[in-house]
């Protein structure tokens, strides 16, 4: 049915226009999540309305006040959004947009076909066979598109609605495009306005721009435009803090170069963990909230620097790290659970690091890390990578990135080589911990050799945190050895002195 839609729409919607995204990406043959059609106010109802019935779509307003329809075809599962003009003509619509990439059109009644693929569940859209002679272009859109450079239509644009300014960056990041001088400019004179947009149409940018590859590149950008520190101004004591240890831009040069390793990390799995990346694949799907927790991770430590003896410490940064970023996390309308996990990560992010300050990493001490990190643990690890690595150059990484599974090297050899010995020390502890989590699982989850109405029984004791400390004293001894059979965790219970045991009766 895919090429009578267009027929359908030629036939439906002769007044219309394929407009915005759809055009521009069809001339660089990348697939869409729509079809935006736009037309005169009075006819976009009815002409719904109509498409509905005949496309067999199911059929809404979703916004009275500019006048847009959506349908989803039952069969195919293709979105198509009908749009008043905003203004009097088809060419005051158009040039009341944002990017001149975006402002092109093309008349629904003229030669296309439209292709549809699966992708991810969701259905995606390409228009072919567009006749380039019958684009509407009233303002360098189709240069725009072959320099793949981003200009605005208008200075006021941005102001009209400062999201578009994180549309640039997010835009540049997913097409690969140049963000034209004159746009960095005006985005610098109205980086202040971009909270007048909310909070969760901000998420959807940023998310949108860090579940790319480039998303690095344009957050500096970002923060060259001051746009970055607008969206979070939490961040801009960074930039000062700490300069004699992170050179210049302090704390955030760290966290910058932190969310440049994630995103190295993310797309070059199988070189930092070999032989676990397959493992890791699924949990790394959701780039964003990695790069999220990256670009947060260190928010408190202007707050808490302090300096002991001759060195620079920031003490407890981690915790009050977690609480900052999750009121940062609120204004973007991130779902407790991702604001759980987010959090989770930055307030124990030195766990692994106080875990390497050990000779040996025992067992028990994997085991605790595991259990008290819950679902965060994994999540955990890439995030402890990121942050290592920052501290070594581009060509340390590579040096050191094939030694990361070795065995680890001593605490004392580790001191004598500065940040690429510690770095590869840590990178090892990491290593370490994945390879107790993927070979040996019952170090890091022993099964359950009694249960606490049994320890109640055996011992006489009544229900409280006794029974509680009692369970995870018999996992201690598991992961130790010491207790292998339920026989074995009677005994061994039998032979701790309890403090003021309760008698049942």
């Amino acid at each position: 049915m895919t090429d009578s839609i267009a027929a359908v729409i030629k036939r439906t919607a002769p007044n219309a226009h394929y407009v915005g995204g759809i055009v521009r990406s069809s001339l660089l043959k990348r697939w869409s999540g729509d079809i935006d059609l736009t037309l005169p106010k009075e006819e976009v109802k009815k002409t719904a309305l109509a498409l509905a019935k005949k496309l067999h779509a199911a059929v809404f307003e979703m916004d009275p006040q500019f006048g847009v329809w959506r349908l989803v075809t039952r069969r195919e599962g293709l979105q198509i959004d009908l749009s008043a003009w905003q203004g009097n003509t088809l060419k005051e619509d158009l040039l009341r947009r944002d990017f001149t990439f975006n402002s092109l059109a093309y008349p629904a009644t003229a030669p296309v076909q439209i292709s549809l693929k699966k992708q991810d569940g969701k259905t995606r859209v390409l228009l072919k066979g567009l006749r380039r002679a019958q684009i509407v272009d009233y303002s360098n859109g189709m240069q725009a598109v072959r320099a793949r450079v981003i200009r605005l239509n208008s200075p006021r644009v941005l102001a009209q609605d400062p999201l578009r300014m994180l549309r640039a960056f997010r835009c540049a990041a997913e097409l690969k495009f140049t963000i034209d001088g004159s746009v960095l400019r005006q985005i610098k004179k109205d980086a202040s306005l971009i909270w007048q947009s909310a909070g969760e149409r901000i998420q959807e940018e940023l998310v949108r721009l860090f579940n790319t590859s480039q998303a690095y590149e344009n957050v500096v950008l970002m923060d060259r435009c001051g746009l970055l520190t607008a969206v979070f101004p939490v961040l801009e004591p960074q930039r000062t803090c700490a300069e004699v240890y992170y050179g210049k831009g302090g704390v955030l040069t760290h966290t910058l170069n932190t969310l440049r390793r994630m995103e190295f990390l993310l797309d070059n799995l199988p070189k930092a963990f070999p032989k676990y990346a397959k493992k890791l694949v699924p949990l790394a799907q959701d780039k964003a909230l990695f790069k999220m927790t990256a670009l947060l991770h260190d928010l408190a430590k202007p707050s808490t620097a302090k300096v002991v003896g001759d060195r620079l410490r920031f003490f407890y940064h981690e915790e009050r790290g977690a609480r900052m970023a999750k009121k940062e996390l609120e204004k973007l309308h991130y779902s407790r659970a991702d604001m759980r996990l987010i959090c989770a990560m930055i307030a124990e992010h030195l766990r692994p690091s106080n875990l390497a300050s050990n000779d040996v990493i025992t067992d028990r001490g994997a085991y605790h890390f595991f259990r008290d990190l819950g679902d965060a643990a994994l999540p955990l690890l890439l995030l402890c990578w990121s942050d290592y690595t920052s501290y070594v150059t581009d060509a340390q990484l590579r040096r050191i990135l094939p030694r990361s599974g070795e065995r680890m090297m001593s605490l004392e050899r580790a001191k004598k080589t500065a940040n690429i010995g510690k770095t590869l020390r840590h990178l090892q502890v990491l290593s370490l911990l994945l390879k107790k989590y993927f070979e040996q699982p019952k170090k890091i989850k022993p099964t359950q050799l009694i249960n606490g109405r049994e320890i109640m029984q055996a011992l006489n004791i009544k229900p409280g945190p006794q029974v509680g400390e009692l369970l995870e004293k018999v996992a201690d001894a598991q992961v130790d050895g010491k207790v292998v059979t339920k026989e074995d965790a009677l005994a061994f219970l039998k032979s701790l002195p309890l403090s003021a045991p309760e008698n049942k009766d």
